[in-house]
């Protein structure tokens, strides 16, 4: 039943400005709500710049929701490059299915799915410390769906 809404914004003023953007999200239980919103503002003395929205959700539970709402405003003609992309979905059946077929049960199969979904963008923090405490964060919310 939680609803959780993030909003960002990138205001892009000045020459050669680079920005990634990457919010990913799981949501499981009735009635959970996601709401992403990504403003980016490429501003005209922003020659040279180069930005990236991106937004991922997995959908573990029917009845949990995710919107993305990325948007761009672009004020200057001399970019690099702008773009966004969001995809929100449930899990991939074939990868259930090839680690199911391996002897891992159903639940261990969709933890590892998740966990992996996790690992790959906060794996590029770089920090041993940081990453490990997410990932212990990640964890023990996969562990509180398995009592559920």
């Amino acid at each position: 039943g939680q609803h959780l809404e993030h909003r960002v914004f990138v205001d892009h003023s000045q020459p050669n400005c680079y920005s990634r953007v990457t919010y990913k999200g799981a949501l499981q239980g009735n009635d959970a709500h996601s709401v992403w919103i990504g403003d980016c503002l490429i501003q005209e003395a922003a020659d040279d710049t180069d930005t990236y929205e991106l937004n991922r959700n997995l959908v573990l539970t029917e009845g949990a929701k995710a919107d993305s709402v990325p948007n761009l405003e672009i004020e200057n003609g001399e970019i690099r490059g702008a773009g966004h992309a969001s995809a929100t979905g449930r899990f991939d059946d074939e990868q259930l299915f090839y680690l199911m077929s391996r002897g891992i049960s159903e639940h261990e199969a969709r933890r590892l799915v998740v966990r992996g979904f996790f690992a790959e963008l906060i794996n590029q923090i770089g920090v041993p410390e940081v990453v490990d405490h997410l990932m212990e964060a990640v964890e023990a919310e996969l562990a509180k769906s398995r009592t559920n």
